[in-house]
């Protein structure tokens, strides 16, 4: 194992160690009487519940994967677009800004019903409601980006004659891109559990669904094994943002790399 082996088993064992603990600690409490099991579930109980229910679980998680996936991509879009606009024209920032940050303090939960009363039950209300929570912070990140553009560098290219489209394209574009998967990674988190929500509030299909049925039925083993699916997606759809940010973000250096 070489040295950068090495150094990621360093900074995860910690962790890992604590989650193998806790683990083996609710499985004696569960094993010993201390939690009864239909209240609480044993690790052992739902990792057997994973397994029997294996078809049914990917059955529905691949329509929550499409829901997330492409409420994901519509809300980040959106919040690309309206970062732009509110860049490029700050008379409309000025105006649109505070009532972006007041949307935001509206639960998802209640703007859901609205939505459903709006469009029906139909796979456009549910879209919404995830474009909703992902632009948000996109949207915001980008504009944090093009704030932080390097004041000379902008002055400079105002002197050599550049124009606001060409300053934007030529530099704060370009500045604003890894603001941009900073909002991402945030919106890539919030996905999957906004899709989530928008199936509890009707539909025949996704881990939401799956999840009300199992509880309904006082299946608790099926909602635990619905939980860790639905994590593990959350963390798989950050990754691949993560992956995409180091592929397209070269020129960052590497955390604790000396320069020569």
């Amino acid at each position: 194992m070489g040295n950068k082996g090495w150094s990621s088993l360093k900074a995860i064992w910690p962790s890992a160690a604590l989650v193998i603990i806790l683990l083996a600690a609710w499985q004696l409490s569960v094993n010993g009487g201390l939690v009864p099991e239909w209240q609480l579930p044993s690790p052992l109980s739902i990792w057997k519940e994973i397994i029997v229910s294996w078809p049914r679980l990917m059955d529905n998680a691949s329509a929550t994967v499409q829901l997330a996936l492409i409420g994901f991509a519509g809300g980040a879009l959106a919040g690309f677009i309206l970062a732009a606009v509110l860049h490029l024209l700050p008379f409309v920032r000025r105006a649109v800004y505070p009532l972006l940050v007041v949307s935001q303090n509206v639960p998802v939960i209640a703007i859901g019903p609205i939505l459903t009363i709006w469009l029906g039950y139909g796979v456009l209300p549910k879209l919404i409601l995830v474009w909703i929570v992902c632009f948000f912070p996109v949207s915001v990140a980008m504009l944090n980006g093009f704030k932080d553009t390097d004041l000379g560098l902008r002055n400079y290219m105002r002197m050599i004659g550049a124009g606001n489209w060409t300053v934007f394209l030529r530099l704060e574009l370009p500045n604003a891109v890894t603001h941009l998967f900073s909002g991402l990674k945030i919106a890539a988190s919030y996905a999957v559990l906004s899709a989530i929500v928008a199936e509890w509030l009707g539909a025949d299909k996704g881990l939401g669904h799956y999840m009300i049925l199992s509880s309904k039925g006082y299946e608790p083993a099926r909602v635990f094994a619905a939980v860790l699916l639905i994590v593990l997606l959350s963390l798989v759809l950050y990754g691949a943002v993560a992956a995409v940010e180091k592929l397209v973000i070269r020129w960052r250096p590497v955390k604790g790399e000396r320069k020569g």
